[in-house]
């Protein structure tokens, strides 16, 4: 599932005005949207399906949502720095919903309690987006591609112009009062411990199957069920899902860096399951620490004669191809592979996907943090499947177990020894 194909659906948050398909001209700054991160009225929004432009008069969307137009003059007088609520409008809402993709961004970051985030509570800290991503030309620090330019990472307070994406850059590598836990900041994130559990104040979607997609009624109406949080258990747009609430990270080794399957890769499936990205990293890697992510699943197509993924078209007039006009996988991948430029064996078979998003927003207070009997422990660990490391109660090492016993033991003989022997002593001395 991607941008290509799906523009003026996709583009009402991916960037600028008027993209339409893949002649976007990046160049231009005439087609940069300005107002949507530098408005500070809160009244100007994209309408979902104008390829970024917003409505410049008042419209319907899907014939329900009435969109008012723009009032272009008051939102050019009031422009401003960024908010958590203009950073939000994409942000918050990506993957279709409130909260439906990150898991550690929903729109309650717009006004957050100290619960949520201790750093952007409304009442305390109060911190916007750019007081941590640190930006300079609009360069935005905190993306993750496979060779991000990293830029300077040293220690830089918030007076200085230095960039402040890693925790580090304000609280030091030292951050706490017992150095025994300072000790883990070289081989574990702070987020590690200080992130929980994600998805604490809405539900987020953590499994997707596009394969069931396309069922109706016996009269042909959509048909949509509710889950317990009342998002879609299933929808004939979009499939089968599930959603859920303060969920445990999955732990990896990451080194800041992702891995991403591009379109033209060719994958075979690994039990079953191809990776949509990966994190980067390892135990023997000194860059690496122990990071937590929110682990998606879905099912997605797949071309199982080229081997490669396929990118369908889903929004899109009738006789377009598009899935939601049509309901046709086949000719759904067949529009979107010819627009992605990508070919297309005309074979598709659906296939479970992983994707990895590292959690980084929603930090509780300290109290509510992880606690070590949480990692350190030789049933439900934490950290059960992480490997190249050593830790306390979680492992064992058979020999060492056998000999520090056998020592234990040999003291205590050795203890009982000497006091009966000075108990004998003392008697006969009497």
């Amino acid at each position: 599932m991607a941008v290509t194909s799906n523009w003026c659906r996709c583009t009402s948050c991916h960037a600028g005005y008027g993209f339409r398909d893949n002649n976007f001209d990046f160049n231009n700054d005439e087609k940069i949207d300005c107002l949507v991160c530098h408005d500070t009225t809160g009244t100007y929004k994209k309408f979902p399906t104008d390829c970024g432009y917003p409505p410049y008069k008042e419209k319907l969307f899907a014939g329900k949502k009435r969109f008012k137009a723009v009032n272009l003059k008051l939102v050019a007088q009031k422009v401003g720095h960024s908010t958590r609520e203009s950073c939000g409008k994409c942000h918050f809402y990506s993957g279709g919903g409130d909260g439906v993709k990150r898991g550690d961004m929903d729109s309650t970051l717009t006004n957050p309690s100290k619960d949520i985030d201790v750093h952007m509570d409304s009442k305390g800290l109060n911190f916007s987006c750019t007081k941590c991503h640190t930006t300079f030309s609009h360069d935005i620090d905190g993306r993750k591609y496979r060779r991000p330019p990293e830029g300077k990472r040293h220690l830089a307070l918030p007076k200085d112009d230095g960039h402040r994406i890693r925790c580090e850059s304000c609280h030091g590598t030292f951050p706490h009062k017992y150095s025994k836990l300072n000790h883990h900041t070289d081989r574990v994130a702070c987020v590690t411990c200080h992130i929980p559990a994600y998805a604490r104040a809405m539900p987020t979607n953590i499994w997707w199957d596009w394969s069931s997609a396309g069922k109706f009624t016996p009269d042909h109406k959509p048909i949509i069920k509710k889950d317990k949080f009342g998002k879609p258990a299933y929808h004939s747009k979009k499939g089968t899902m599930k959603w859920g609430k303060n969920l445990m990270p999955a732990y990896e080794w990451f080194n800041g860096k992702m891995e991403y399957t591009l379109v033209t890769d060719k994958k075979e499936p690994q039990n079953g399951i191809i990776y949509l990205n990966r994190p980067l990293g390892s135990s023997e890697d000194p860059d690496s620490r122990i990071y937590p992510f929110k682990l998606h699943r879905g099912k997605q197509p797949y071309d199982p004669i080229n081997k490669t993924m396929i990118i369908p078209k889903l929004f899109g007039k009738k006789g377009s191809g598009a899935f939601w006009a049509e309901y046709d996988w086949k000719k759904a991948a067949q529009a979107g592979m010819k627009a992605a430029g990508v070919p297309f064996s005309g074979e598709l078979q659906f296939v479970e996907t992983y994707y990895y998003l590292p959690l980084a927003h929603m930090i509780p207070p300290k109290k509510d943090a992880v606690a070590c009997s949480e990692c350190h422990r030789s049933n439900g660990s934490r950290l059960a499947k992480i490997k190249g490391v050593y830790m306390p109660r979680r492992d064992r090492f058979e020999l060492l177990d056998k000999t520090g016993w056998f020592l234990t033991v040999l003291s205590l003989a050795v203890v009982l020894i000497h006091g009966f022997a000075r108990i004998l002593i003392t008697s006969k001395d009497k």
